[in-house]
C-alpha cells in the first residue's frame, strides 16, 4: 500500500513539473499585459485568438512564429513587453509563401499594434525583435531578458458598401 501511495505521489509530482515546464517562464503574459478590447457578449469587438503566444526574450534577440488568417475576418496584432527591456518591440509581418514584407512597425512610428482585414486566407510569419538598449533593473528579474507577448485578436468583418449587386 505504501508503494502504491509513493508511486502515485511521484507520478503527480512529475505531471505538475511537466505542466509548469510547458507554461514556461512567461506563461500567458500576453493575456495579462497586452490590451484586449473584446468580450464574448459583444459580437462586434475583437476576440482572443488562440494563436497568441508569450516568450522570454533577451535584448537583441529575434523570434518568428506562423499564424493563419482567414478571409472575411479583421485582425489586430499587438505586442507588449516587460518594462525591464523598454516599452517597444519591433515586429514585422511576412507572407509565409512569398516572403513578401506586409508590415514593419519600425516604418510606422514604432506602433505596438496593427489592424488589418484578411482579403484571402493565408499563412503569415510574424517576426518579433527586442532592440538593444538600456536595461532597467527590477527586483527579482534578469537584467537582460524579459517576457514579450504577442496578442492576436480577430472578428468577423463588418459588411460595408455594396456587399451584393
Amino acid at each position: 500500500m505504501k508503494r502504491i501511495f509513493f508511486a502515485l505521489v511521484i507520478c503527480l509530482g512529475l505531471t505538475t513539473n511537466y505542466a509548469f515546464a510547458q507554461a514556461g517562464v512567461c506563461g500567458d503574459f500576453h493575456k495579462k499585459a497586452c490590451y484586449m478590447e473584446g468580450t464574448r457578449r459583444d459580437k462586434h469587438s475583437f476576440m482572443y485568438n488562440a494563436q497568441s503566444k508569450s516568450g522570454l526574450f533577451a535584448q537583441g534577440s529575434t523570434s518568428k512564429m506562423r499564424c493563419v488568417v482567414y478571409k472575411g475576418n479583421d485582425y489586430r496584432i499587438s505586442v507588449c513587453c516587460e518594462t525591464i527591456i523598454g516599452d517597444k518591440v519591433n515586429f514585422k509581418i511576412f507572407d509565409a509563401r512569398t516572403n513578401e514584407l506586409l508590415f514593419d512597425n519600425t516604418k510606422n512610428d514604432n506602433t505596438q499594434q496593427f489592424e488589418f482585414q484578411a482579403s484571402t486566407t493565408r499563412q503569415l510569419i510574424i517576426e518579433a525583435t527586442v532592440p538593444l538598449g538600456d536595461v532597467k533593473e527590477e527586483k527579482g528579474k534578469a537584467e537582460s531578458a524579459a517576457c514579450v507577448g504577442l496578442l492576436i485578436e480577430n472578428k468577423v468583418s463588418d459588411r460595408v458598401g455594396f456587399s451584393q449587386y
